[in-house]
């Protein structure tokens, strides 16, 4: 399945713990448009992943069901679509056990942008999304083009897909934005950034979000070296998960029930780091700065005091790689 190599070469979105609470208006609004065979478990032809969508999902309730919120996306519940937006409006209460998720969700990308932030401050011209899915960054981007190109790099079908729920919802397309198509039967992520303008002369900052569970520990090295090979001040946002061992036991009888259900469909986790190894890992590719955000210090950090008791769990780290 051509998803499934796409995954592997570090393009994919979302999480697939989330399958079992799937959006009904999701399928509803797709429907005329689904095919009749079995679709890969992540994405059909000329649509997105489910778990890019309920990920979609997820930030949109966010700006609803969670105040403060950590994530202020002013365009998270447009870009899901009219009916997948209504139905969160009308009932969005209905996930609330998933409210762990929620915030982890929103974390990872009000991490990355804060850290993105950084990196602009210190000169950065360059945001690679790697797996972009239904992200709206690009959209609200506070800069103007000639501080902050910004290149969306996912398969050509989901980028189609966007492209058309971006003007279904008129959201506008800026100027600052390059979609980077990539499919992997054909060329190669440097190969594909190349095409699309990016200069790897000059410094970048990537991110990488809900996707180095789903790959082989090759491919996400792999990811890490290229970014490693650009010049110094450039910079990678990725998140993962912690080994089983690293687990209490309640966490492990957790993750065995999940891990079975992205497992039946298709879609295994395959890739877990210890923190310590991770960095060092890192530094040996020739990352300078590493910094692993774990979620006491997450927690610490976004969830203080807060009166709803929004936390996130303690399976995912977020890892910050600079050099």
């Amino acid at each position: 399945m051509f998803r499934r190599r796409f995954l592997q070469y570090v393009l994919a979105s979302g999480l697939s713990a989330t399958l079992a609470h799937l959006t009904p208006a999701f399928a509803q609004s797709d429907a005329e448009t689904a095919p009749t065979s079995r679709i890969p478990a992540r994405m059909g032809e000329g649509r997105p992943s489910i778990t890019a969508q309920r990920t979609a999902t997820l930030r949109a309730e966010h700006q609803i069901l969670d105040q403060p919120r950590i994530l202020d996306d002013p365009l998270a519940l447009r870009i899901i679509g009219t009916p997948a937006e209504s139905l969160v409006r009308a009932d969005p209460q209905r996930d609330e056990r998933l409210a762990t998720l929620r915030a982890f969700v929103a974390l990872r990308s009000r991490y990355a942008e804060d850290e993105l932030a950084r990196a602009v401050q210190r000169g950065v011209r360059q945001y690679v999304i790697l797996g972009a899915g239904l992200d709206t960054f690009a959209y609200r981007n506070p800069y103007p083009g000639s501080r902050l190109r910004v290149f969306e790099v996912d398969h050509p079908a989901t980028q189609s897909w966007k492209r058309a729920r971006l003007h279904e919802t008129g959201i506008t397309i800026p100027d600052s934005l390059t979609f980077a198509p990539i499919d992997f039967e054909k060329q190669t992520l440097a190969d594909g950034l190349k095409r699309a303008g990016f200069k790897t002369d000059e410094p970048a900052f990537f991110s990488l979000l809900g996707v180095v569970v789903y790959l082989t520990k090759d491919a996400v090295m792999e990811t890490l070296r290229l970014v490693a090979s650009l010049p110094s001040g450039s910079e990678i946002v990725f998140d993962y998960a912690l080994p089983s061992s690293a687990l209490s036991e309640n966490e492990r009888a957790r993750r065995k029930v999940l891990a079975s259900r992205v497992a039946a469909i298709g879609e295994p986790w395959i890739t877990y780091f210890d923190p310590p190894s991770l960095a060092s890992e890192l530094r040996q590719l020739g990352f300078t700065h590493v910094q692993d955000l774990g979620p006491g210090e997450a927690n610490d950090r976004y969830f203080k005091d807060r009166k709803d008791g929004l936390r996130v769990g303690g399976t995912a780290h977020l890892m910050e790689a600079g050099l």
